[in-house]
This record gives structure tokens, sequence and C-alpha cells, in this order.
């Protein structure tokens, strides 16, 4: 039988958030969601179930970030889950990326998912309960060209989400990050920030890839619904797995990138070796 649970969620506006956020409260459960516009805040709660509730909050505002989590407790009660979701995506070739936009990318993907952690643990501590689920991407296991920073923004919060899961477990506290592959959400649309091309030695490399990434947005495979529901059900799990990937895509992709390194790694045995005693 399923547990009703406070869940909350970064980034219910669109994409994973949003899809989860509907199916939970469809479940029955209260949710807690994040919006950046105070717009969004009046759409969010005025769902039918009474359930919906949201907070205003900048992931890039750190004082602010510990503030809503304590008014989030005092309010709503105890948060069972935290979905570390808000993100998005950047495109461009590392050489002509400003080294602004990584520090963009990963105020948002990693030090804003981080904060979230840190203002939650003591709540989740004291209780020895609490499950963080941290959305990275598929790109934190394989790369492409031009996405060099979204990728490490992702790499950085799949390692953080592994070491804390071994923190966390003396206390109860379970981690999962959830790896989604190519899904219909507004991540390569109007979420994704480009840099501008200018060195036309990459162009036979990248702009295939753009390309094809552009066309294939709003049509891939990944359905977010069907999303919401596994991470649903890997909420109601008492012994959630620590990774997660969704999609035959991922699946695909990683399996692939896994066997290429076992190789490698074969490959260089000798060389690797030699460095003892």
């Amino acid at each position: 039988m399923n547990q009703t649970k406070t869940i909350l969620i970064t980034g219910v506006s669109s994409g994973f958030g949003r899809a989860l956020a509907n199916a939970a409260l469809d479940e029955g459960h209260n949710v807690i969601g994040t919006v950046r516009q105070a717009s969004a805040v009046q759409a969010f709660e005025a769902h039918e179930s009474g359930n919906a509730h949201a907070r205003q909050l900048d992931l890039t505002d750190t004082p602010a970030i510990a503030n809503v989590v304590e008014d989030i407790e005092a309010t709503f009660g105890p948060v069972d889950v935290l979905v570390n979701n808000a993100g998005y995506g950047h495109e461009g070739i590392l050489e002509e990326s400003p080294t602004d936009e990584m520090r963009r990318q990963f105020e948002v993907n990693v030090f804003g998912a981080v904060e979230m952690i840190q203002a939650l643990l003591p709540f989740f501590r004291k209780r020895r309960a609490g499950h963080i689920l941290n959305i990275t991407s598929m790109g934190g296991f394989i790369t492409m060209p031009g996405i060099a920073y979204y990728c490490g923004s992702k790499f950085a919060l799949e390692g953080i989400s592994d070491t804390l899961s071994k923190e966390l477990a003396p206390f109860n506290i379970h981690v999962t990050a959830v790896a989604p592959g190519s899904f219909r959400t507004d991540w390569a649309g109007r979420s994704m920030r480009r840099s501008p091309r200018k060195i036309s030695d990459y162009d036979a490399l990248f702009e295939p890839v753009r390309q094809a990434r552009m066309e294939k947005s709003g049509k891939q495979l990944g359905n977010p619904d069907k999303a919401a529901k596994a991470m649903l059900e890997i909420i109601q799990c008492d012994t959630p797995p620590s990774h997660l990937l969704l999609g035959s895509d991922a699946l695909a992709l990683v399996r692939n990138r896994l066997s290429n390194m076992e190789q490698e790694i074969a490959a260089w045995e000798s060389l690797t070796v030699s460095t003892d005693g």
C-alpha cells in the first residue's frame, strides 16, 4: 500500500518537475514546489487536490534556500522526500563558451542542489528518515560534443550523490541519482542556453549534433509522465537504488560507455599497474 508523503520538488513549472508534481498530487501526496516566478505560485497552487503548495525560490540565492526550507518544515510539517529537479542545459563548444556560462551552469545544477540538501539534512537526520532524489542525466555517464559544461555539472552531481548515499546510510536516509535519457521536456528547447558559434573548425563535428538535437526536440522517445510514475515507485521503495537510469536510450548508451571503458582499462592494464612499488 502506498504511503502518503510530503514531497518537496524544485522547479515544478515545467518538464520532469511538473510531471512528477502532477503525478504525486494525483496519488494523494502533499507537494511543495519551488518556482522562480511569483506569477507561477498561484498557478501551481490552483491544483484541484488542494495539496499543492508553492514557494518562490531562485536556486542561485544561497541565503534564501535555508530560509525557504525552514519555512516549509514549519508550515507543512516534516518533508519526506526532496527532489532536486531544477536545472537547465547549456550547449556550446568548450573553446567558444565563456566560463561565466559554466559558473552559472554549476550554480544552478550543482550548488543549488547541494544547498537544498544541506538545508534539509538537519531535519532528515533528526528524524532518521528521508529520501533525496537528484535528477542527473545520462549526460552524467556519457558525453557528446557541445555539452561539456552540462555534462560536467551532471558528472559532479552523480559523484556527490554517490558519496552522499554512503554518508547518510547510517541515518536511514536514502539518496537516488535519477539519470534520464532523452525525454519530451523543454531541455533542448526554451530551457537550453546556447553559446554563439564562431570557430568554423568545429562546424563539421558539431553542426550535425546541434541540428539533430533541435529537430528531435519535443519528439523524443521518453515520456515525462512515465518517468514520473517510475520516480514515485522509487519513492515508495524501502530499499531504493542509489542510481536509476530512465529510458531505453540511456540504458543502451551507458552500457556501451561502460563496455568501452572496460576495454580501454584492459588494454592499458600493464601500464596502470607499472606504477606500484
